[in-house]
């Protein structure tokens, strides 16, 4: 399998958009503009910000996201129609996705229209937003299941009409990476000369790898969502994402990572959906040890267990106790409350330790630690 590295990552974060119309999450403006800020601060590139064509509310708060002056691109998302165009505009963006179901299925059984009217759709609908100077992505709903011809004679319309790029969705969160490896790579040899963003779904555990899969065949542009919000099972995280390419790819999108914990926590409290504690790259316990040999390993050197610093992401490492540690956490632990224990004393201690922590059915605190060392002592 052959990669195309591409020059440059831009991050098309959705999750004032996609990550938003997750059931029952609703963003206030002032959330949403905190959320922006932060994302723009961090480096994001482009944010899809709203549906205008929603009505005079959701105009609003995009209009107040552009008042912000944000270095990030804003992009709104769009029917295929001047009517949701002309809402986009209003608001002032400089940027539309126009978004066309193309495949069979959708075209029969939701447009109840044939192919031929999605061309003429797409022609009309692009033809008006380039008159008004905007910057296009044509969305390409349902992509993982559409004839690749057909969306080859789509993007060269596009192209031959000044489309910016092509977003390449798996809607339905369908695909593996190997297929949305294959797929887009067909499509950039097919059309070389128009960038391809890949939009992925998580419904089967696969949408970070899916992405990574679509940058490594060509793509250029990738969306995400912060903590992998969006419909259904939700989209690619933008945190994982970003952390796959640094560290499993070796490219830098140009993101600070530094303030992944803090975004991540803020959207979980806004969308009232908390952050679970094993959350990839996030997770409050995602760099805590409790195994005798992963914490020896780790004081020892941390790289042995742990593919990235903490702190690169806004975490700290933990050293737990519990059931399965050893006496290298177990010593460590004791000398950060100012304890020097021998080996022999250390020893003595992790059985009634390991029996604490099974009978409790969890990890030691401070005071368990203590208790544990003065009943040892006296």
């Amino acid at each position: 399998m052959s990669t195309e590295k591409p020059q440059q990552v831009v991050i098309d974060d959705t999750t004032l958009r996609d990550g938003e119309q997750t059931a029952g999450v609703v963003f206030s403006l002032e959330e949403k503009k905190r959320i922006a800020r932060m994302l723009d601060e961090i480096g994001v590139g482009e944010l899809e910000c709203g549906i205008p064509a929603m009505g005079i509310e959701e105009q609003h708060s995009v209009r107040a996201l552009v008042d912000m002056g944000l270095s990030a691109r804003l992009i709104t998302w769009n029917r295929a129609t001047i009517g949701d165009i002309s809402a986009s505009l209003a608001t002032g963006v400089g940027a539309v996705d126009i978004s066309l179901s193309v495949s069979d299925t959708h075209i029969a059984h939701k447009l109840r229209k044939d192919r031929n009217w999605v061309k003429e759709q797409l022609k009309i609908a692009l033809g008006f937003a380039k008159q008004h100077d905007l910057y296009v992505s044509v969305g390409g709903e349902d992509a993982s299941r559409a004839d690749l011809t057909f969306l080859v004679e789509l993007m060269q319309i596009a192209k031959s009409l000044g489309a910016d790029r092509f977003r390449y969705c798996d809607t339905l969160g369908i695909l593996d990476p190997f297929a949305t490896f294959d797929n887009v790579a067909f499509l950039r040899r097919q059309v070389p000369d128009l960038d391809i963003e890949v939009h992925t779904h998580n419904d089967l555990g696969m949408a970070t790898a899916n992405a990574i899969a679509g940058i490594k065949a060509g793509a250029r542009f990738v969306n995400t969502t912060v903590n992998g919000l969006g419909e259904r099972a939700g989209n690619a995280a933008l945190e994982e994402v970003v952390m796959a390419l640094k560290h499993a790819c070796g490219i830098d999108p140009g993101v600070d990572t530094k303030r992944f914990v803090e975004l991540s926590r803020f959207v979980g409290q806004a969308s009232c959906r908390p952050v679970p504690e094993w959350k990839a790259v996030v997770g409050e316990r995602v760099f805590a040890h409790e195994s005798g040999l992963h914490a020896d390993g780790v004081l020892k050197r941390p790289g042995n267990y742990e593919g990235f610093d903490p702190a690169e992401v806004g975490l700290k490492r933990q050293l737990v106790l519990g059931k399965h540690s050893g006496r290298s956490a177990l010593v460590h632990r004791l000398q950060l409350l100012g304890i020097q224990a021998d080996a022999a004393q250390a020893t003595a201690l992790i059985e009634p330790m390991r029996a604490l922590s099974q009978g409790s059915k969890r990890p030691l605190d401070d005071g368990d630690l203590l208790s544990l060392w003065q009943a040892q002592v006296a």
